[in-house]
């Protein structure tokens, strides 16, 4: 990944948004754009939250993780059933955020490359000392940063189906996606996320 990507907590507040980017999907399809997506938001409440903060933070990380995805992906995270939908979901976070881009891809793939299907605590801690080790914008970060992070990223990918909690643990539950779907990320240049869901590494 290019250096510029630069790490970000900002998955903390965001995490996974599953029903918020289906309305905010229909909506691009309907032919809005990201400042009106922002302005129903703030004015319409479309999204169902309290603050003006909230609704507007909402409607920017809907609206940045859409618009990685073409209008064929948009079609699909809007009508497809709901793994392949969730799965679109999760492909535009890795898109989005290179500290949970890095976890699938370092743990999450590799998991399922080498048979063990559990994350761990243990995976976690692992995981954010390497990106202490590599970024020193991560290393500054508190350890309460790193307890929240751990959180949202084993909520999402237990929202998303990816994963199953059992206990203190996290069983992977590798996705059923839509063929087309994943034929088609493959054709825009983008195979690389689809071995990263299916611990692939061709």
């Amino acid at each position: 990944m290019e250096n510029k990507w630069k790490y970000s907590t900002r998955i903390k507040s965001q995490s996974f948004l599953y029903v918020e980017m289906k309305k905010a999907g229909r909506l691009v399809l309907q032919g809005y754009d990201k400042q009106q997506i922002r302005d129903k938001s703030l004015d319409d409440n479309i999204f169902q939250v309290n603050t003006t903060a909230r609704k507007s933070e909402i409607a920017s990380a809907v609206t940045k993780r859409l618009s990685v995805l073409d209008t064929y992906l948009i079609e699909k995270l809007v009508s497809s059933d709901v793994q392949t939908s969730k799965v679109i979901v999760i492909y535009s976070i890795m898109k989005t955020d290179r500290l949970f881009f890095e976890f699938m891809n370092e743990v999450y793939k590799d998991k399922i490359m080498f048979g063990d299907k559990l994350i761990l605590d243990k995976d976690f801690n692992m995981f954010f000392d390497r990106k202490k080790e590599q970024s020193p914008n991560v290393s500054l970060w508190a350890d309460y940063t790193f307890y929240k992070l751990k959180q949202v990223i084993s909520r999402t990918l237990n929202e998303s189906g990816l994963c199953k909690r059992e206990g203190k643990k996290m069983k992977i539950v590798e996705p059923i996606v839509e063929s087309s779907v994943t034929e088609h990320i493959k054709e825009i240049g983008d195979k690389l996320y689809i071995n990263i869901l299916l611990g692939k590494i061709d």
